[in-house]
């Protein structure tokens, strides 16, 4: 069907037809007739078929129609996405859709400046696209007020659930008024998602494209069989030996992630890493490397992923096998796209089989049985003697949990002395560092120890004449005598200078 016969404005199907759009996808056709007479719904459809267009559309034209203006602080229509990649993409969308309309559109999420996402809101916005944590955050901090909202919108509501989102929509749905419309989006439809739906929208048209939890007609689905120490192995062979046009490969953890980034350049494979624990302007980074082409290779987890709308992803890797079947669904979903074909190979463990049978019974799909490369032992054994693992790069220090890592020097990435320390310029030693024994005759300044640092970077201070007393007669162990006329001590984690 083409948009046009769909009753969208003049305006949004000029902007449509400058993007190349003319005829609606399925999930876009059955919902968009519905959102224009204001109703609310519940929209099932696969990763890639649109839904995005098939809330925005309609919702532009019935906010340009009310012809009313957003509130200070306020916003007319919001969107509530899982995650910072999803929350951007949807918004730059919403801004093509809406050029020529005069809509006020906004982003509000993690890793961005809360001054920012305030000076955006004090006037009012049309549509805000947020993530559940950070709009909460303005709430409570009374820089944004929803009583002005007419449409709700959740975007992959299964992955919200997942998240653990459920206590953070329902602030936020505390603070929406009574009389809006809401819409709920998402690619599977398990029972906890339709119960948490049935409290916020009201007698709701049901669109379902596809089966609920299907996969990709397109994508070729394979599984081989491997042991975990022999996956990385594996990876590296075939990224070698196949042709990619850009990858995506999946880990459930973030520090699996980079680790897989690591050993991969330690075999001359460019990848980068996309998870929560990278900083805004990395993801960003990353992320567009990816687009451009200029890294073809992607490792993500689960939640990262979400978001990634990047076309021309030919493979997708499941390294590890994901422990929610669901999110094999939206794994796979990454390839494939606007009618193109896609391959997804599967990595599995023995203690994995559980996960494959639980994919298998969800999709209602068995997946195709790849062995091993014939010389896949000779193979392995050359990749691990090769492979040497890169140390941590600085993105990947500075974002495990959103700060630098703890250095040799004592010091934390944000200046300030590490734990352990009593405070000194630096300390050397890494905490509870053994001590070298001090030689020569007792009373006599000992050695400084391995990886001594200045001013008492340990635990334990040596006392001279003018130095503080000690709390408690034990002395600590690893602790140093003080020089006459010193104030500063050595300790247990490192060794201060003794004067």
């Amino acid at each position: 069907m083409l948009f046009k016969d769909l009753g969208l404005s003049e305006t949004v199907l000029a902007a449509l037809a400058a993007k190349g759009y003319n005829e609606a996808t399925p999930i876009q056709a059955q919902s968009i007739p519905a959102l224009l007479e204001g109703r609310d719904l519940l929209g099932i459809a696969q990763t890639g078929t649109g839904k995005t267009a098939a809330f925005m559309l309609p919702s532009i034209d019935r906010l340009v129609a009310s012809g009313k203006r957003a509130q200070p602080r306020g916003c007319r229509m919001l969107v509530l996405a899982p995650t910072r990649e999803l929350a951007a993409q949807i918004a730059d969308n919403a801004k093509h859709y809406a050029s020529g309309t005069g809509l006020r559109i906004a982003t509000v999420f993690g890793g961005t400046s809360v001054h920012k996402n305030k000076t955006d809101l004090a006037r009012g916005v049309d549509i805000l696209v947020a993530t559940p944590g950070r709009l909460v955050d303005l709430l409570d901090q009374c820089y944004m007020i929803l009583l002005g909202i007419e449409i709700l919108v959740l975007d992959e509501a299964d992955q919200m659930l997942d998240l653990g989102f459920i206590h953070a929509l329902r602030r936020i749905v505390k603070e929406l008024p009574a009389k809006r419309q809401s819409l709920f989006f998402s690619a599977t439809m398990p029972k906890s998602i339709r119960e948490l739906a049935s409290q916020f929208i009201h007698n709701p048209v049901e669109v379902k494209v596809t089966p609920v939890a299907t996969t990709a007609e397109r994508v070729e689905q394979f599984v081989t069989y491997v042991n975990q120490t022999e996956k990385q192995a594996l990876l590296t062979m075939q990224l070698r030996s196949l042709e990619i046009d850009r990858a995506l490969i999946f880990t459930r953890t973030k520090h699996g992630a980079d680790r897989v980034v690591r050993l991969l350049a330690g075999n001359g494979i460019a990848a980068n890493a996309i998870h929560g624990n990278k900083s805004q302007p990395q993801r960003e980074r990353a992320l567009g490397e990816f687009r451009s082409g200029k890294v073809k290779l992607m490792v993500a987890t689960d939640i990262a992923a979400r978001g990634i709308d990047v076309s021309g992803v030919s493979h997708v890797f499941n390294f590890e096998l994901p422990n929610v079947p669901e999110q094999y669904v939206h794994r796979i979903g990454r390839t494939a796209r606007a009618g193109a074909d896609g391959i997804a190979i599967s990595y599995c463990a023995d203690d994995e089989r559980p996960y494959l049978k639980d994919i298998e019974r969800l999709t209602r799909q068995k997946l195709t049985v790849q062995p091993l490369p014939e010389n896949f032992m000779a193979e392995a054994d050359k990749i691990k003697a090769t492979r040497s693992p890169m140390p941590a790069s600085r993105d990947e220090q500075n974002g495990r949990n959103g700060r630098a890592m703890q250095h040799a020097s004592g010091r934390r990435g944000d200046g300030q002395p590490a734990r352990g320390g009593r405070g000194g310029p630096r300390g050397d030693a890494p905490r509870g560092g053994e001590q070298r024994r001090a030689e020569g005759p007792r009373g006599e300044q000992p050695r400084r120890a391995e990886g001594a640092g200045h001013a008492g970077a340990g635990a334990g201070a040596g006392r001279g004449p003018g130095a503080p007393k000690r709390k408690f007669n034990a002395r600590p162990a690893g602790s140093g005598q003080g020089r006459p006329g010193g104030n500063r001590g050595q300790g247990g984690g490192g060794q201060g200078r003794a004067r």
